[in-house]
């Protein structure tokens, strides 16, 4: 028998299928984000860890999700699971959280059940209060499901900021007018920095922190590099 949806992981019943009804729902669910929380220093953690990433196959309308839990301190990977599914919204930038949470809230209520815990932390290809209404897949993934969660993306969403210091550790505000929406931070020495931004009940000190602590050699944090390669895969062996 299967065991019944984490009410958690369900997906709201009035999730929206047009752009007015998505923006709608971003300037009304906003105000839920929680900025500021208490996470174990990085490292010193007995939970798990969680990266979740996504891939589209254009061709055949497939999105697939990953979520890929690590150990908290040698970041070795626990567990993992995927889902693969029909994208059902539309490309709009800005909007990118309405294509993706369908699946990805299946891949994370399926680790949760294979972990037989909340993980401590999610962490997500994207952007949290980095936004332009500040509310991206990282901020609505989390106030969905409770999560503490953080953005780090890739590129910084057209928002301004001066280039940080070359060495690893080394940030700069990533700027909306004066308001601070999240940090440029360099991960490798001499390496374009990443962009990361609280997504909900975490700190920004804590959100670079923790991104320092998951990328262990590489550019980008281990949870994202494990998630993209997995969610990858399930696209691949995809039969729908």
């Amino acid at each position: 028998m299967t065991s019944a949806v984490d009410p958690r992981y369900e997906l709201p019943r009035d999730w929206p299928t047009t752009e007015a009804e998505a923006i709608a729902v971003q300037e009304r669910t906003r105000a839920s984000v929680v900025v500021g929380g208490e996470l174990p220093e990085p490292g010193t953690g007995t939970g798990a860890l969680v990266g979740v990433d996504v891939a589209y196959d254009d061709e055949r309308d497939l999105v697939a999700a990953a979520a890929v839990a690590l150990d908290a301190r040698g970041l070795a990977v626990v567990a993992e699971a995927t889902a693969v599914g029909r994208v059902t919204f539309p490309y709009v930038p800005g909007l990118l959280a309405f294509r993706e949470i369908p699946a990805v809230l299946d891949a994370l209520g399926d680790l949760d059940r294979r972990l037989g815990r909340r993980p401590d932390l999610v962490v997500c290809d994207g952007y949290g209060l980095a936004h332009p209404r500040r509310f991206g897949l990282a901020s609505h993934l989390g106030v969905l499901t409770g999560l503490p969660t953080i953005g780090v993306a890739k590129s910084p969403f057209g928002f301004r900021h001066a280039d940080p210091g070359p060495r690893r550790g080394d940030w700069s505000p990533l700027l909306d007018g004066d308001e601070e929406v999240g940090r440029a931070l360099r991960t490798r020495d001499g390496v374009k920095p990443l962009f990361v931004s609280v997504g909900h009940r975490v700190t920004i000190a804590d959100a670079c922190a923790y991104t320092l602590h998951l990328a262990r050699g590489f550019r980008q944090p281990e949870t994202t590099r494990r998630a993209d390669a997995l969610c990858r895969r399930a696209l691949k062996a995809a039969t729908l």
